[in-house]
């Protein structure tokens, strides 16, 4: 068994830790059973770590453990990719004072965002952010980024720490203001920011997810 067998396999294990299986156990009275790692099957533990995800925008201030954040990363880049082109670039920052002058630019935008007590970054408050990034000139590597960031979600939840897909911020990134944060990223020539992602340990209670229309997918016969 590979190394990365292996650390998947643990990963997976970590979703009970932190409180797995909550979509199977609401239905079933046996919660203590149906959440022991002896007794979920790993299809039941892969399957309730996906469906129980949610954005989080509420987050504890410390940055991600930067050795989870590795693990984070190396299941992001064992995504399915086209030809194993690998057509991503990926920035991680916990760096308060990134993190505050980005804030800093997009106040000075948008003053009302400073009324709110609650608002702390424009990056939902997280304490750690990663920017992914592709070529503008790649008939794949839009798709790419989004199989490794949804990877790096999922292998983020598993281990008690949360995320959210921050599209908006892409523009204020690209802004003029803001370049010389762009360029601490050292993304590689002939490439385009594609979005943010904002990870932390969550705070507060977990949203619940609203109903999925099961009619958008069906067989066709």
């Amino acid at each position: 068994m590979n190394r990365f067998i292996r650390t998947a396999m643990m990963a997976v294990v970590a979703i009970t830790i932190v409180g797995c299986c909550q979509t199977k156990c609401d239905k079933q009275s046996n919660t203590e059973e149906c959440c022991n790692p002896e007794t979920a099957s790993k299809s039941e533990i892969v399957i309730d770590n996906m469906l129980s995800r949610r954005s989080i925008r509420d987050y504890k201030p410390e940055a991600v453990d930067r050795e989870q954040m590795a693990k984070v990363i190396e299941c992001g880049i064992y995504a399915p990719n086209a030809m194993n082109a690998q057509t991503w670039a990926v920035r991680v920052v916990d760096a308060p004072d990134f993190i505050n002058g980005v804030t800093d630019i997009y106040k000075s935008k948008n003053p009302a965002a400073a009324e709110d007590a609650n608002f702390k970054n424009v990056f939902r408050n997280a304490p750690t952010v990663a920017f992914i990034a592709c070529p503008t000139e790649s008939y794949s590597g839009e798709y790419d980024c989004g199989l490794l960031s949804e990877n790096m979600m999922l292998a983020a939840w598993s281990m008690g720490i949360g995320s959210c897909c921050l599209g908006s911020v892409v523009p204020l990134m690209n802004s003029e203001e803001a370049k010389p944060y762009l360029e601490r990223l050292q993304l590689p020539d002939g490439y385009k920011l594609l979005v943010a992602i904002a990870f932390g340990y969550p705070e507060g209670e977990i949203p619940v997810a609203p109903e999925r229309d099961q009619s958008k997918a069906f067989y066709i016969e």
